[in-house]
């Protein structure tokens, strides 16, 4: 059988942006009790550890996939960038019957089918759903069948295209799900990366739109990340500017991500300056992207920037990023 990236079906494309290690990770879940169900559904899937699954003992990718089902679970990754180096490598795995699915998981990365496999990389469930207080209308809840996203950090070794295999215990057994990356240099990266400066930008805020914040926020009800100008604060203290469109994301995880943000921003406020930027032009997708976006080059969101104070950047997530993931990286600028 030759290891080659399924087919994704419709459910898995809403994952997919349109618009490491073998330490265990402990999920930072919304503390209330319909939470506390939530973690319990999902202990498996946020307690993946190496040793849950094979070792490759010197086997290829496709000598490790021979031995595992792969017909069931498909993945849909959430992300696009990828350069030669480590990576983050978040992901759904998902049923075409069931939809997503959560269990234990872990990923295997190669050049090729036919090379050499690393890993397991385990690979936790990391929780979008934030408190009551925090959800707006398009947020994630407990009964919402995307509650979290899987997530793990990747060596790869070279560019052009790697093949990856993540794996996932589905009714006490193993399931494999094959896909394809391409990868790049990380000097071909046109994305703002660690260390590097931001282009000079202004985001809207309430005062620029004339107090009218439905202009520049698309989220319900709007949120309070628009009082200040990414101009006025990069530089002089740690910055979060998230990149992120609520109400008009290809994806399902723009409403999530704007939430966990706010949530944290509760938390960290006092140390950073949180930051949403909405995406297109008068938040009409035919009209194209806002100025900041252009000027940051992207063609996906969402996306997170994290700034220290120094205005270096020390921290970036495109795509789907749960609780851990956000706060991890606001740590690497405090």
């Amino acid at each position: 059988m030759v290891l080659r990236p399924l087919a994704i079906g419709a459910t898995a494309a809403l994952l997919i942006m349109g618009c490491g290690g073998s330490d265990p990770r402990t999920l930072r879940a919304p503390q209330v009790a319909s939470s506390q169900q939530l973690r319990d559904e999902l202990k498996g899937a946020t307690e993946s550890r190496a040793g849950d699954f094979p070792a490759t003992r010197g086997r290829t990718l496709q000598q490790v996939a021979d031995v595992l089902d792969l017909t069931g679970p498909q993945v849909g990754l959430a992300g696009t960038v990828y350069t030669v180096g480590d990576n983050r490598l978040a992901f759904g795995v998902l049923d075409q019957k069931t939809g997503f699915v959560y269990g234990k998981t872990a990923v295997y990365v190669a050049d090729s089918p036919a090379a050499k496999a690393r890993g397991p990389y385990p690979a936790p469930a990391d929780l979008l759903v934030t408190d009551p207080a925090f959800r707006s209308k398009t947020a994630a809840t407990e009964k919402d069948p995307f509650a979290a996203v899987y997530e793990t950090q990747v060596a790869l070794r070279r560019a052009g295209s790697a093949s990856i295999l993540v794996v996932t215990k589905v009714g006490g057994k193993l399931a494999g799900a094959p896909a394809q990356i391409d990868v790049t240099t990380p000097n071909r990266d046109r994305i703002l990366r660690p260390g590097q400066r931001p282009p000079a930008i202004h985001t809207d805020t309430v005062q620029s739109a004339g107090g009218n914040i439905r202009s520049i926020d698309t989220r319900l009800p709007p949120d309070d990340m628009h009082d200040v100008d990414f101009a006025d604060v990069i530089g002089k203290r740690p910055v979060a500017l998230l990149f992120a469109t609520p109400a008009l994301c290809a994806s399902r995880v723009c409403g999530p991500v704007v939430d966990i943000a706010a949530q944290l921003k509760d938390t960290y406020g006092d140390r950073m300056q949180f930051i949403h930027q909405e995406v297109y032009v008068d938040n009409k997708p035919d009209r194209g992207l806002r100025e900041p976006l252009r000027r940051f080059r992207l063609q996906t969101e969402p996306w997170l920037f994290v700034f220290d104070r120094t205005g270096r950047l020390t921290a970036r997530l495109e795509g789907s990023f749960g609780f851990n993931a956000f706060e991890r990286a606001l740590k690497t600028a405090l």
